[in-house]
């Protein structure tokens, strides 16, 4: 006798998207891209280069960056993420970037390399947060792949950024 589901059975299917994990980074990141925008607008009468400079880091790394890594996490992590590990990951994202920004903006250089040491902090936990992913679907492999990737782009520039902040203050 095979076990075949009855029609009164239901089948739970599993969740194509953990939307609470990725909610936060891209409400946040979303609202990077707005400022960002907005910023252009109005420095577009007597645009700085801190200004400009503010506006790509914001849109880049503080919006296309986070809703990246937010939502790829919650769509590839290999199982559900405790709520105080999602805020680990998102307050430190954002919590360095707003270090990184302010540092620069304000010409404290000390300040622009503790939000980078932050924000690589970050990169350790999301990276985690992925750990265990099994992806069974080829187009779910080059995602991850994809999330990983756009993890250590960030993760190399970092210093690279550090670098080049420390040689301009010079």
């Amino acid at each position: 006798m095979r076990n075949e589901p009855m029609a009164t059975d239901t089948v739970q299917p599993a969740p194509m998207f953990e939307w609470k994990g990725g909610l936060a980074f891209t409400v946040v990141g979303v609202a990077c891209v707005v400022a960002g925008g907005l910023i252009s607008a109005i420095a577009a009468s007597s645009p700085s280069e801190n200004s400009s400079w503010a506006v790509a880091y914001l849109v880049l790394v503080g919006g296309v960056a986070q809703v990246s890594v937010g939502v790829g996490q919650a769509r590839l992590a290999g199982r559900r993420l405790s709520p105080s590990f999602l805020l680990a990951e998102f307050l430190t994202w954002n919590l360095g970037n707003t270090a990184v920004i302010a540092g620069q903006l304000l010409g404290y250089q000390f300040v622009v390399d503790a939000g980078g040491v932050v924000l690589a902090s970050a990169l350790v936990l999301l990276l985690a947060g992925a750990r265990g992913a099994l992806p069974s679907a080829v187009w779910e492999r080059r995602s991850l792949y994809a999330y990983r990737l756009v993890l250590v782009i960030v993760l190399v520039s970092i210093p690279i950024g550090l670098v080049v902040g420390h040689i301009k203050a010079a």
